[in-house]
C-alpha cells in the first residue's frame, strides 16, 4: 500500500486500525522503509506524507520510529512540533531545519570530500590545523594547490544548478574557511552567519563585499534555500533529509493553552505554505516530509484544512 498524502479520510481509518499494535506500525515503517529511504528518496526523488489518527493513536511513536529508521538508513533527520515553531511563514520552517542540521557540521564533512577529492588523506591532519596548513608541512602550500582548492570549491558549489547563488557563495566561502583557502576572518563568517539565520540588525548591504547579493531570506525565498541546504546534506555524504513535524492540529486549538495561538489569517498562511511545499515538492531531490495531526485537522469543516480548498484539492488529488 502506498500510504501517501492522498485519500487523506481513508488513510486515517486504516492508521487508525493498524496503530493498535506494534506489529502495525512497523507494517508501515517497513514498507517506507523498502520503497522510500531505500528506493525512491536515495534515487533523488521527494515525497510529502501526512498521518492521522485519534488522540493517543501512536502517530507521535511513529514518527520516532521512522526517525530512527531513517539515520540506520544514512539519512540526515530534523524534528520538530508544530507547538514550537510557527509554520505560517515558511522562513520559520527552513530556519529551524538549519539550526537543526548542524551546518558547521556539513561543512567539515564537505572540507574532508575536498581533501579527499584531492588526493589526501584527511585522517592524517590534525585537528587543530587546517588543510593548507598541513599541505604547507609536506612543502606544499604553492600556487598550483592552492589554486585546485579554490577549484573545487567552485565545482561543488558555486557552479552547482541545484544551489541558490547566495547560499552557495556562503558554502563556497565557509568550507574554504575550514580548509584554509581562502582565509574566512571572523567578521565576515559572522556576517555569514547572520544572513543565514536571518539575524535582525545586520546590514544587507554588507554582504556584496563577499560577492553575494543582498537580499534577506523570506517567506518568498526560502523553498529555495531548503532546497540548496537539501543539496548540501547529499554533498556532505548523507542518503538524503528527513523531516518530520509533529502536532500539526495545533492549527485549529483554540485553547488559551495552546503554545502558538493561530488566528484566521495565520491559519489559512499555514495552508498556503503547505499548499506551495506540495506544488514545489517535485523540484526537491533526495528530502521527505512527514507531517503528523489527529483528526480534528480533517474533522474540522470550519477551520480544518477542508476549509482551504487550495490545499485540499491538491492532498486529493496530489
Amino acid at each position: 500500500m502506498d500510504y501517501s498524502n492522498t485519500n487523506i479520510e481513508r488513510d486515517a481509518q486504516y492508521l487508525n486500525s493498524k496503530l493498535s499494535s506494534t506489529s502495525g506500525v512497523e507494517f508501515i515503517t517497513d514498507f517506507w522503509e523498502k520503497h522510500y529511504l531505500k528506493e525512491y528518496i536515495k534515487a533523488g526523488g521527494s515525497k510529502i506524507k501526512f498521518i492521522t489518527g485519534n488522540k493517543g493513536s501512536g502517530k507521535s511513536y511513529l514518527l520516532n520510529l521512522f526517525t530512527q529508521l531513517s539515520k540506520n538508513n544514512g539519512y540526515l533527520t530534523v524534528s520538530f512540533s508544530a507547538n514550537e515553531v510557527p509554520l505560517n511563514d515558511f522562513k520559520f520552517i527552513f530556519l529551524e531545519i538549519l539550526e537543526k542540521c548542524n551546518l558547521d557540521d556539513l561543512m567539515y564533512k564537505c572540507s574532508i570530500k575536498i581533501i579527499e577529492e584531492m588526493g589526501y588523506d584527511s585522517t592524517e591532519i590534525n585537528q587543530d590545523e587546517s588543510f593548507i596548513d598541513y599541505l604547507a608541512s609536506l612543502g606544499k602550500n604553492d600556487a598550483l594547490e592552492r589554486g585546485e582548492i579554490r577549484n573545487q570549491l567552485r565545482k561543488l558549489f558555486k557552479e552547482n544548478p541545484r544551489m541558490d547563488n547566495n547560499f552557495s557563495i556562503a558554502c563556497a566561502l565557509l568550507c574554504g574557511g575550514i580548509l584554509g583557502q581562502p582565509f574566512l576572518e571572523d567578521y565576515n563568517k559572522e556576517l555569514i552567519m547572520s544572513w543565514l539565520t536571518n539575524e535582525k540588525g545586520f546590514r544587507l548591504t554588507s554582504l556584496r563585499k563577499l560577492g553575494m547579493s543582498p537580499a534577506r531570506i523570506n517567506k518568498f525565498n526560502a523553498r529555495q534555500m531548503l532546497q540548496s541546504l537539501s543539496e548540501l546534506v547529499m554533498l556532505s555524504g548523507y542518503s538524503g533529509l528527513i523531516v518530520t513535524i509533529d502536532d500539526l492540529d495545533v492549527i485549529v486549538d483554540r485553547s488559551s493553552l495552546a503554545p502558538i495561538h493561530y488566528t484566521k489569517m495565520k491559519r489559512e498562511d499555514t495552508y498556503e505554505s503547505i499548499r506551495q511545499l506540495i506544488d514545489d515538492i517535485d523540484n526537491f531531490k533526495n528530502i521527505m516530509f512527514l507531517f503528523g495531526c489527529s483528526k480534528d485537522l480533517i474533522d474540522n469543516e470550519k477551520m480544518g484544512m477542508k476549509s482551504y480548498q487550495a490545499l485540499w484539492m491538491r492532498i486529493q488529488m496530489k
